[in-house]
């Protein structure tokens, strides 16, 4: 009979514990968790605090007794592996309950033990008053501080992504007024800004005092000092700025770390120790696309690879498969996604994408309910393939960002989005979906035609001296205008066109449709045209939002 202990009882770790047992009855599988609680949604915690969830005990799928009535384990809460011996293959544990300390031998040793909150270091703060929000304890720590607050008063939550976005949402449905405080000079990171920028924009809409560019520098009588110079009051702060894998124990027993911080592992989950995996948050991840090591903190991710190391330790030649960071958030309806690499982080790499900015309606626009959608496709201009996308609107956005993480998945290239068969009918989407319609435009790429220019090259473009048409429809104007631009319709376009100055012509619409229609007639006439992808749409969002990120005055 093999044993195996698992360090970690969440996600990856009782994901591991589950599989192992459906497929070996006979393994002795022990659980180790410090915490006092296994298996809990921790996915839902915001929507808890917010009300949406009203049930504590709906977090709480699973306890230790009922996991050993069904699978047979032996899950230890309040037990926290102070050490391990990879040569003994030995665990030390201390109960945290009684303070005893045993040694719990192992056949195989999985490595769960998550990530935990960064907490910044503020002066004048208690480091016991900035809470956090990653399992019951926290939830149950904040859910006090909410109900003990004044209605009307204010909650500072720090770190723009999605659990900050998420508790920003949450708090104020709970009556609270919020300030969200982002370092850089955006929110959802993994957005590129003009993507990011009509989000904040939403988010500022709705009440959220958005602060970039910013960070808590101090805390005095009350209030919490920021580096714009001003002080915010605060009745409770919560940290969102990131985490960092828990990868004390595993250097400890020397375990390689990678480069990322993560405990690295191989395809199989396998740690540099031959009898010892990691899983979740605290290990490395493949990504998909270019290879690279990343740090990867999802629940999605964490289920699959506690999985695929249960498989290979019964014996199932189990690899996992490279990650693509796939990820959703929303807010009061609005909701923004992405899947693979996003165009900052690519020219970071020295890679230079070839670059599709859309913005279809989420079904056909002649049945009632159909909402604007905004998508970016990040191509590989080499090979056509897929290096990442992203997607917000208020309908159809986990639609599209997971038919585009299946494609990238399955290789499929950017041009073969056209072939996609998507299901249709009025209330669900288009004849041509958004993801086909990504396809058309990367084939009319691929084959040379129909260069684009981005919102981010206008301007130096333009210092060249080319010609720059607006071909919108009259009624369009009213939305605003590119400075620097030549109103043109596309329909008088042939009529215009002898008169236009020679040499190159940069143009655009609404969206990028109705220029794609003038660069072609304007092209067969001899012209040398490019297209403001994306159209007045992106340029207006990308403009927005650097204008949003520059420092503000208190």
């Amino acid at each position: 009979m093999s044993r195996t202990v698992i360090i970690g009882g969440v996600a990856g770790g009782m994901s591991a514990a589950t599989r192992l047992r459906r497929l070996d009855e006979t393994a002795e599988i022990i659980v180790l968790e410090r915490g006092e609680h296994v298996s809990f949604a921790n996915c839902g915690l915001p929507y808890y605090l917010g009300g949406v969830i009203e049930e504590r005990d709906a977090l709480l799928p699973q306890t230790p007794a009922g996991l050993g009535r069904r699978f047979g384990l032996d899950v230890r809460v309040r037990h926290e592996a102070v050490a391990i011996n990879p040569g003994r293959r030995t665990v030390s544990v201390r109960n945290l309950a009684t303070g005893a300390l045993a040694e719990e031998g192992y056949d195989t040793l999985i490595l769960s033990p998550g990530a935990a909150p960064v907490r910044p270091n503020i002066p004048g703060l208690d480091p016991a008053a900035l809470l956090s929000l990653r399992d019951i304890a926290d939830t149950d720590a904040l859910q006090a501080a909410i109900t003990a607050a004044a209605p009307g008063s204010r909650a500072v939550v720090l770190g723009g992504g999605f659990i900050g976005v998420e508790m920003a949402e949450n708090l104020r449905a709970r009556g609270l007024d919020v300030t969200l405080v982002q370092r850089g000079g955006q929110i959802l990171r993994a957005l590129d800004i003009e993507m990011a920028g009509p989000v904040a924009a939403h988010l500022r809409a709705a009440g959220v005092d958005l602060r970039l560019n910013t960070t808590a520098i101090g805390y005095e009588d009350g209030r919490l000092l920021l580096s714009d110079g001003s002080r915010v009051e605060a009745a409770l702060i919560v940290s969102a700025i990131g985490v960092r894998p828990e990868t004390g124990l595993a250097a400890a027993a020397g375990l390689e770390i990678g480069v990322t911080g993560g405990i690295r592992v191989d395809s199989t989950g396998r740690t540099s120790h031959p009898h010892i995996y990691a899983v979740g948050d605290a290990a490395e991840k493949t990504d998909l696309i270019l290879g690279e090591p990343r740090l990867i903190p999802l629940a999605g991710l964490a289920n699959r690879h506690g999985r695929a190391v249960a498989d290979r330790i019964a014996g199932l030649d189990a690899h996992q498969r490279g990650a693509l960071a796939t990820s959703i958030v929303e807010f009061r309806g609005l909701a923004a996604a992405a899947v693979g690499w996003n165009e900052r982080e690519l020219r970071e790499r020295g890679i230079v994408p070839r670059i599709i900015h859309t913005h279809p309606a989420s079904h056909a626009g002649y049945y009632p309910g159909a909402e604007p959608i905004s998508l970016k496709l990040l191509v590989d201009p080499g090979n056509d393939r897929i290096l990442g996308a992203q997607a917000v609107g208020r309908d159809g956005i986990d639609k599209r960002i997971d038919v585009l993480a299946t494609a990238i998945s399955a290789g499929v290239t950017a041009s073969a989005l056209a072939d996609l068969e998507l299901a249709y009918a009025p209330q669900f989407g288009s004849a041509k979906d958004p993801v086909n319609m990504l396809g058309y435009i990367a084939g009319n790429q691929t084959l040379g035609a129909d260069p684009t220019l981005q919102w981010h090259e206008l301007a130096a473009a333009l210092d060249t001296g080319a010609t720059f048409l607006d071909v919108r429809g009259g009624a369009q104007l009213a939305e605003g205008l590119v400075p620097g631009s030549r109103h043109v319709p596309v329909e008088m376009l042939r009529e215009v066109e002898p008169t236009l100055p020679p040499g190159p012509l940069i143009i655009h619409c609404r969206v990028g449709q109705g220029a794609h229609t003038a660069q072609r007639l304007l092209t067969q006439l001899g012209r040398e045209v490019r297209n403001l992808d994306g159209g007045y749409v992106t340029w207006r969002a990308g403009v927005d939002a650097l204008a949003a990120a520059r420092p503000q005055t208190p």
